[in-house]
């Protein structure tokens, strides 16, 4: 049977911690037992946990052999998500965890409306959350990182040149994301929010050396774009 895979909150040598939502789930949920094994996730390698102690707010395990984790060869993808309606954007975070994502950054765009962007920052520990509870449900080794939200100037400041750098765009008539996706290389998806990139931020994408690119002839909402563009690079390389 396979063992249900917990990222760890806390390691300290052999020792590791699940503690909050994880810890209530255990003892409250799944009734775990001391001597219960678990697969526990830290620093990118799975440890066959055992449990030693359970609380409420805390169980505690010792962590034993390694588990062999099949290598991945796929590129790292940084998604930079232009802020929309909560409810999608948060689904779009779970979506893109579970389809292995490295990095979430968050933009406040032209068209992300107010009262959006005041509250993204109060949202940032749901969105954490978020993640982490995907990653643990897709059994991923590692949480993605989910950054503080910005404006796009920034965050473009915040991408290597060293990536393959593509943003989406409604205007893109002739050239396919599947067409310029790169293999062995970084990649960063730039999705815009509802009512796409305004004509300066697209001005703004093409001075900072990103390529433009479609994925069809029909209009996606942002959290559908975002899905459908992290599918495409996973299949191409």
């Amino acid at each position: 049977m396979t063992r249900r895979r917990w990222i760890a909150d806390e390691v300290s040598g052999s020792r590791a911690a699940l503690t909050g939502q994880n810890a209530l789930h255990l003892a409250r949920v799944l009734r775990a037992r001391v001597g219960q094994q678990f697969d526990i996730a830290h620093d990118h390698a799975i440890r066959i946990g055992t449990v030693m102690t359970i609380d409420e707010d805390r169980v505690e395990l010792e962590l034993g052999a390694e588990v062999p984790i099949a290598s991945a060869d796929v590129s790292e993808i940084t998604l930079l998500l232009a802020v929309f309606k909560f409810d999608r954007f948060e689904w779009a975070i779970e979506k893109a965890t579970e389809l292995g994502v490295t990095r979430i950054l968050p933009v406040i765009s032209r068209r992300t409306d107010a009262h959006l962007a005041s509250a993204a920052a109060k949202r940032l520990e749901r969105w954490r959350k978020i993640a982490h509870e995907a990653s643990q449900q897709s059994r991923r080794t590692a949480e993605p990182e989910i950054a503080d939200a910005v404006k796009l100037k920034a965050a473009l400041a915040e991408i290597p040149e060293s990536n393959t750098r593509i943003v989406l765009s409604e205007t893109e008539k002739s050239i396919t994301l599947a067409q310029v996706v790169s293999q062995d290389v970084p990649i960063t998806l730039a999705i815009g929010p509802e009512g796409g990139w305004t004509d300066d931020e697209l001005k703004l994408f093409a001075e900072s050396g990103w390529t433009s690119a479609s994925l069809g002839s029909t209009i996606l909402r942002a959290e559908t774009a975002a899905i459908a563009s992290i599918a495409i690079v996973r299949a191409v390389t």
